[in-house]
């Protein structure tokens, strides 16, 4: 089946490219010099590290958009492709879990960013679960008017987020003391031990580089648009991870930030005065909302696609009148309320964070079997054009997404595991259904 909607109300370039920048680029960022601060500056090369790790994926991603440029679901759709529908359902069904459970942890930061506006929502459970449900609920509205509507919402999302960030990383390098980065090393361990504890750190900022592929049949001249919005959405949010990165390190003292809970607001106090604390504040905010947003628009995608190959119920192949697959979106919505509301329940607390657990590693299993996939495809595809060069691609982004998968910890890949296979009986019975149907 495919989308109803009118190519003249695609997603464009710059939609794309938002959405790639959007779900990258969330509340955590803002956070992320002062997590790194005790291991010196050290930490921007585990910044360059993760870029090219991530280069590797976003090659992939991009490849892959041009060989199968309709092909809606993005690695869900690469993986069953490539590797049969087996495979291709437990990307489907880690994935949509998974995204479910980071929604909600996206909507405990917004909740968060907000306290700092309004002081009510740190302290009554009821007032951060109510603008919690508005803010789930306001956003699946949106998107179920079109991914028109949606995208607009991550563009505009998208630039109000990154400004705040990029006003303190190209400000910031007027005001840098270079004491600042010394110790080079500050960690107990060997330089090796600390560049791999921070680019372990940083992988999970380049988390969403896939963004642009997943709605493929909502996107105008996906052949082109896709693959150029990945890569220029990796480039984009490079720049800012490491020039903001490195002017916060380099305004702030390692032992300042190492305590810092507000390290870019802290970093703008010092080149634009007290007042930018706010905007910064109310930039968190905004990246939080705007991630959620992006997410929110993929999570109709993934089980239309997979159930328009008999996969997931048909259900999820209902398209509303703006050609939305809503389904979906609503599914995943009532899943991210419960998630965020279990935040906020005495005795839930542990149960949500052990959901989180349970679902990172599903987030980057579909990075590992969509490179596997890659040179698969080609061959089916009778490609030899470029083929060495294809191979050792396809080599490094395995290994990339190998070893991300590897720094997710022990047991993060255990329950991890657990998750996928929970889907299995799933997948027996929606095959069983389908033959029968065939038959």
């Amino acid at each position: 089946m495919q989308s109803l909607i009118p190519e003249k109300n695609k997603l464009g370039l710059w939609t794309s490219t938002s959405l790639v920048v959007g779900n990258m680029i969330g509340a955590g960022v803002f956070l992320m010099p002062a997590a790194m601060a005790s291991f010196g500056s050290i930490g921007l090369i585990g910044w360059v590290f993760s870029a090219m790790g991530s280069f590797f994926l976003a090659k992939v991603f991009s490849n892959l958009s041009k060989m199968l440029p309709h092909a809606t679901g993005g690695p869900y759709a690469y993986t069953r492709f490539g590797l049969g529908d087996f495979a291709g359902f437990l990307v489907a069904w880690g994935y949509f879990l998974a995204v479910s459970c980071a929604n909600a942890a996206i909507t405990i930061s917004f909740v968060s960013a907000l306290s700092t506006f309004f002081p009510l929502m740190a302290t009554s459970p009821a007032a951060a679960i109510t603008t919690g449900l508005c803010t789930i609920w306001l956003l699946t509205f949106i998107n179920t008017r079109g991914v028109v509507t949606g995208g607009r919402v991550q563009l505009i999302t998208t630039i109000l987020k990154v400004l705040p960030l990029i006003l303190v990383a190209l400000g910031g390098l007027f005001f840098i003391q270079a004491k600042n980065f010394t110790p080079f090393n500050g960690s107990n361990t060997t330089i090796y031990g600390a560049l791999m504890a921070t680019a372990t750190m940083t992988m999970f900022a380049f988390i969403g580089i896939e963004s642009a592929t997943v709605p493929s049949g909502s996107v105008a001249n996906p052949e082109k648009t896709i693959p150029l919005a990945t890569l220029l959405g990796l480039l984009i949010a490079t720049l800012v991870y490491i020039l903001g990165s490195v002017s916060v390190i380099g305004i702030i003292p390692s032992g300042a930030l190492k305590h810092s809970v507000t390290p870019f607001a802290d970093a703008a106090v010092v080149i634009y005065g007290n007042n930018a604390r706010y905007w910064v504040s109310a930039g968190i905010a905004i990246a939080a909302f705007g991630s959620l947003n992006g997410w929110t628009l993929l999570q109709g995608q993934v089980p239309f696609a997979v159930a328009n190959d008999k996969l997931f119920p048909v259900i999820f192949t209902k398209q509303n009148k703006k050609g939305v697959p809503y389904v979906g979106i609503l599914v995943s919505s009532v899943m991210v309320s419960i998630f965020m509301s279990m935040n906020y329940t005495k005795g839930l607390v542990e149960q949500f964070r052990f959901l989180l657990l349970l679902s990172l590693l599903s987030i980057l299993i579909p990075y590992l079997l969509s490179a596997a996939a890659y040179l698969i495809i080609k061959a089916k595809q009778k490609q030899t054009h470029g083929l060495t060069g294809a191979v050792v691609l396809a080599i490094l982004a395995f290994s990339y997404a190998l070893w991300a998968i590897a720094g997710t910890g022990k047991d993060a890949i255990y329950y991890g595991f657990l998750l996928l296979m929970g889907g299995i009986p799933f997948y027996v019975w929606l095959a069983y259904k389908k033959n029968n149907a065939e038959d």
